[in-house]
C-alpha cells in the first residue's frame, strides 16, 4: 500500500505523543535552553535594576517593572525563535525527506513545532519573571499575571519565524544568523529603547518590525498606553505570514524525496 493509499490519520498526524517526544528533545539541548534562560535574565540585571529604573514611575509600576517586561518579550523571542529553527537540524539530517513518506500533514507537523517553541518560551518568561521578582521590579500581583501571559502568548508569531527561518537557512548556520537579527528586531521594536526616546522616523518605522506588537501588547497592563489595536494587528499579520511561509517551505522541502 502507497502512501497516497493511506487513510489520513486524524488531525493529519498530530497527537500527545508526537507533542511529547519533541518537547523532550528540545529540552534536552542543554545549550539552547542555558541560553534562552540566561541572556534575558543577564540584559536585566544590567540595564533594568539602577537606582533610576527602580524610582522612576510607570503606569502600574516601576521602570524596572519595564525593562523587565520587554526583556521578558526578548528572552520568549529567543526561545520561540531558536525552537522552531531547529527544524534546520532535522532537514539537515534527511528528516525532512522521511516525513514526505508519512501521512503526517504539514500543518500538524507546523503546529507541533510551535508548540514546543511556544512551551521553551514560557520557561524563558517565567525564569525572567522570577529574577524580576527578586530584583527590584515592582507591579501589583494581576499585572505580573497579565504581563507574562500576553508576553507568552503574542510572542506565537517569533515561533512561527523561527520555523520559517528554518526551512529557509543552512541548519548548521541557522541561530549564528538568527540571533544578530533578533537582537536588531527587538531594538528596532521598542524592547530595549522605548519608542517615545527614538526620532519619529525611526518609531514610525518599529510599528511594522514583528517585535513592536508582542511589546506593545505585553506592557499594556502596565502602562495602559499606546496603539493596542495596531499592536494586535501588527501581531497577527506577521504571525499569519510566517505560519504560511513555514507550511509552504515545508512542503517545498518534503517533495525533495
Amino acid at each position: 500500500m502507497t502512501t497516497m493509499d493511506r487513510a489520513l490519520p486524524r488531525w493529519g498526524g498530530f497527537s500527545a505523543t508526537f507533542l511529547g517526544l519533541e518537547l523532550r528533545r528540545v529540552f534536552r539541548n542543554r545549550r539552547a535552553v542555558i541560553f534562552t534562560l540566561v541572556l534575558p535574565p543577564i540584559f536585566f540585571l544590567l540595564f533594568g535594576t539602577n537606582a533610576t529604573a527602580r524610582n522612576a514611575v510607570v503606569g502600574h509600576g516601576n521602570g524596572t517593572a519595564y525593562v523587565l517586561v520587554s526583556l521578558a518579550v526578548y528572552g520568549a523571542m529567543i526561545a520561540n525563535t531558536s525552537g522552531g529553527a531547529a527544524v534546520s537540524l532535522e532537514r539537515a539530517a534527511g528528516w525532512s525527506r522521511q516525513l514526505r513518506l508519512t501521512p503526517l500533514r504539514p500543518a500538524a507537523y507546523v503546529a507541533v513545532k510551535v508548540l514546543v517553541a511556544m512551551a521553551l518560551g514560557g520557561f524563558s518568561i517565567l525564569v525572567t519573571y522570577a529574577v524580576g521578582s527578586h530584583s527590584g521590579a515592582h507591579m501589583p500581583w494581576y499585572v505580573w499575571v497579565e504581563t507574562g501571559l500576553l508576553a507568552w502568548v503574542c510572542a506565537l508569531v517569533f515561533a512561527a519565524f523561527g520555523l520559517f527561518m528554518g526551512y529557509l537557512l543552512p541548519g548548521e548556520n541557522v541561530m549564528q544568523i538568527l540571533g544578530p537579527v533578533l537582537a536588531l528586531l527587538a531594538f528596532a521594536g521598542g524592547l530595549f529603547v522605548p519608542l517615545n526616546q527614538m526620532g519619529h522616523t525611526f518609531a514610525t518605522i518599529a510599528r511594522f518590525t514583528p517585535a513592536y506588537g508582542v511589546g506593545e501588547i505585553a506592557r499594556y497592563p502596565l502602562t495602559g498606553d499606546g496603539s493596542l489595536a495596531a499592536a494586535l494587528l501588527n501581531v497577527t499579520v506577521w504571525t499569519v505570514v510566517f505560519v504560511v511561509g513555514a507550511s509552504w517551505r515545508f512542503r517545498r522541502d518534503t517533495l525533495r524525496v
